[in-house]
């Protein structure tokens, strides 16, 4: 998997995001800065500039970054200096930066978010802000948007173009977006909740029709203090319709609230215990 999401990786690096110049933070936005300056080699000067980082963050934070981190950041600078050899630096897409953009920080979050499923981290910049959070008790994502925000208006005073800091939050917004999809995967279950009068009739539908499970809650009303039970339920997207209309038919005055699941581990479900979980260790 770090294989595979670094490689990904070096392909937006190489083919999509280095020939227009965009700095799309981290340590690699600063290489490409670097690489159309004076022409050094992105990858290695990515791997300096991560080692240091890497020693820093292991004294300051602790020794919780191990093998797969140092895996990830050495196989990100082989293949992209590997496919720079290969393919050189001219774009996929010819005289389309914005196209570019989107399509680079589709394959940098796509690459990253295997990179992160796999228990390991990107290195780079991250670090900075994981220590930037230590000192100042800012979050640490917010810390990284600072860090990636200030590195890419370091390319803007280096190329003396807008574009370049406008095209590169594009790259970091869509890499984002596409990072937290790959990790959490799409939302196909529900959170169902039912407060209703006929909840029996109902709950009837739900363990006998639908051959699903839930839980009462009870619960008291805030307006007249009433005692109530509230149904909570998990069901796929697919059977959402289908317990909507089975409400509207018994109760159409129900109250219900439909929540989107990023995961449902459990019977009827993922398995609660992954090769993930029990593997965790290796970190």
């Amino acid at each position: 998997m770090i294989m595979t999401g670094t490689f990904i990786l070096a392909v937006s690096i190489v083919f999509f995001i280095t020939p227009y110049k965009l700095v799309p933070g981290g340590v690699y936005g600063i290489s490409i800065i670097f690489h159309h300056l004076i022409g050094t080699p992105i990858g290695l000067m990515a791997l300096l500039m991560d080692i240091p980082l890497l020693l820093i963050g292991v004294r300051i934070l602790g020794k919780g970054f191990g093998v797969k981190t140092i895996m990830g950041i050495v196989f990100t600078a082989v293949f992209v200096d590997l496919l720079g050899q290969l393919w050189g630096y001219s774009p996929l897409v010819e005289d389309d930066a914005l196209l570019s953009a989107i399509f680079g920080g589709v394959l940098a979050g796509l690459g990253l978010g295997i990179v992160f499923r796999a228990k390991a981290t990107s290195g780079g910049t991250d670090i900075v802000a994981m220590i930037l959070s230590k000192y100042t008790r800012l979050p640490v994502g917010q810390s990284l948007i600072y860090v990636d925000s200030a590195i890419v208006l370091i390319g803007l005073a280096a190329f003396h173009d807008w574009k370049i800091p406008l095209y590169s939050w594009i790259v970091i917004f869509v890499s984002g977006k596409v990072i937290d999809l790959v990790i959490e995967g799409v939302s196909v279950n529900k959170v169902v909740v039912i407060i209703s009068d006929k909840h029996e009739e109902i709950r009837k539908k739900i363990i006998i029709d639908m051959e699903r499970g839930g839980t009462y809650l009870i619960a008291q009303g805030l307006y007249e203090g009433a005692e109530k039970k509230v149904i909570y339920t998990n069901i796929s997207r697919r059977e959402l319709p289908v317990l909507l209309a089975h409400i509207r038919e018994i109760d159409p005055a129900a109250f219900v609230s439909v929540i989107n699941a990023n995961d449902v581990l459990g019977d009827g479900f993922k398995p609660l215990i992954t090769g993930d979980a029990k593997h965790s260790s290796d970190l």
